[in-house]
C-alpha cells in the first residue's frame, strides 16, 4: 500500500492550495454527501457558526471558497460545521524531562502516531502564514490540521476519543487549525477548546515553549475537561465503544505508551516505543495502520515526521518543500520508493470505522 507525503509552503492561500483542493475535492464531496445534501447544514447556518465561534477565520474561509470555485457546497464543506461522523486511531504523549535534565539541554517533546488508511490520507504537510504567524501542520479536510506547531512554539495533536456520540459542532481539524493560527501558548489553546463546540469526541494534547502542557477531552455533550494524562490513545475515562477499542487495541496502546513515557530517559525512548507494537499498528487494509509518527519540539518550533526507516525534519524557521513516498507492507515496515513529479493517487472514500 502506497502513500505520498508532500511538504508544501505557501504563505497565503493560492495556486498550491487550489491544486490540493482539486485533487481531493471529488472524494470529499462524495463523503460529505453520503447521507444526502439535506443531511448537511445550509450555507447561512455554516457561515453563522464560523462568525459566532471563529470570526478571525472567516476572511480565510471566504478566500478558500473563492479558490474552490465559489460554490454553495464547497463553502458548506469548508466551514466544517456538522460534517458527517469520522474516526481514526492515534496515540499521543508529552514527554517531560526532570528539572535537572531540562537544564542540561534535554527538552520536552510532544509525540504522536497517526493511524488511518493509507488511501484516505491527504498527506499534505503545509507551511503557511495565513494570519501573520508561521504554522506548520499536517492537513486534513483541506484546511484543518491533524497535528502541528506554530512559530510561538505551541504544538498540538489530536486523537479520536472512543465515543459514538455525535452532536452539533465543528469537525475537530478546523478547531485545531484555529488554535494553531491564533493561540500562543497552552492556556490560550485550552480557552479555545473550552468554548468551541465539536461534533464528536476527541482528545487534544498540547505543549508549549515554556514546558506547559495539557491533555484536553472535548466532546459534543460534555464540557471540555483538562486531565493529567501525559499519554493517551482512543480512550477518555474508559472504554465506551468496545468494538472500536478492541479493534484498535486502545487499552493496550494506552498502557504501553503511559509506561514508556513514565520510564523514558529522553524523548527518543518514547519514539522507539511508538515505532513498535502495540503502538505501531499494521492493519492498513482496515484503516488501522500507523501512517506516520510526529515528534514536536516547542523550544525551536521544529518537528520530525518519522517512519521506521526514515526521518523528515522541518521547522517554522526552515521549511523545505518536497515529497516522500512510502510503501506500507503487511508487516508494517515502510520502504521509500521513487517519487514522481506529481502524485497519482486520490482518495476513494473518507469513511467511518467499520
Amino acid at each position: 500500500m502506497r502513500c505520498t507525503f508532500e511538504a508544501v509552503s505557501e504563505d497565503l492561500p493560492g495556486r498550491q492550495w487550489q491544486n490540493v483542493f482539486g485533487q481531493f475535492w471529488p472524494a470529499y464531496r462524495q463523503w460529505y454527501l453520503r447521507d444526502g445534501d439535506r443531511a448537511r447544514p445550509g450555507f447561512l447556518m455554516c457561515r453563522k457558526a464560523l462568525r459566532d465561534y471563529m470570526p478571525e477565520l472567516v476572511p480565510t474561509w471566504e478566500k478558500l471558497v473563492e479558490l474552490a470555485g465559489g460554490g454553495d457546497l464547497e463553502a458548506r464543506f469548508l466551514s466544517m460545521w456538522n460534517p458527517p461522523p469520522y474516526v481514526a486511531g492515534c496515540s499521543q504523549a508529552v514527554w517531560l524531562p526532570t528539572p535537572g535534565r531540562q537544564a542540561a539541554n534535554v527538552k520536552p517533546a510532544l509525540l504522536r502516531n497517526y493511524d488511518f488508511a493509507p488511501a484516505l490520507l491527504e498527506g499534505v504537510w503545509l507551511a503557511s502564514r495565513w494570519h501573520g504567524k508561521r504554522v506548520v501542520a499536517v492537513n486534513d479536510c483541506l484546511w484543518g490540521a491533524l497535528d502541528g506547531i506554530n512559530e510561538n512554539g505551541l504544538a498540538a495533536s489530536l486523537s479520536f476519543g472512543g465515543r459514538q456520540t455525535v452532536g452539533h459542532g465543528f469537525g475537530i481539524p478546523l478547531v485545531m487549525r484555529y488554535l494553531l493560527e491564533f493561540a500562543t501558548n497552552v492556556d490560550e489553546a485550552v480557552e479555545i477548546l473550552s468554548r468551541i463546540p465539536v461534533h464528536m469526541s476527541y482528545t487534544v494534547t498540547l505543549l508549549d515553549r515554556e514546558s506547559r502542557w495539557a491533555t484536553v477531552f472535548v466532546t459534543p455533550d460534555r464540557p471540555a475537561e483538562i486531565v493529567g494524562k501525559q499519554a493517551v490513545s482512543n480512550l477518555q475515562h474508559g472504554v465506551e465503544w468496545e468494538a472500536h477499542a478492541v479493534a484498535t487495541h486502545a487499552v493496550e496502546r494506552s498502557e504501553a505508551l503511559a509506561l514508556a513515557t513514565r520510564h523514558a530517559s529522553d524523548s527518543q525512548d518514547v519514539l522507539r516505543a511508538l515505532l513498535r507494537p502495540p503502538l505501531f499498528q499494521t492493519k492498513y487494509g482496515r484503516g488501522l495502520g500507523t501512517l506516520y509518527t510526529a515528534v514536536y519540539h516547542p523550544h525551536d518550533a521544529s518537528v520530525e515526521m518519522v517512519w521506521p526507516d526514515s526521518v523528515w525534519r522541518q521547522s517554522c524557521g526552515h521549511f523545505v518543500p518536497g515529497a516522500r513516498a512510502m510503501e506500507f507492507d503487511v508487516e508494517g515496515a515502510t520502504l521509500p520508493y521513487a517519487v514522481t513529479p506529481a502524485r497519482r493517487w486520490a482518495l476513494d472514500d473518507v469513511g467511518s470505522f467499520q
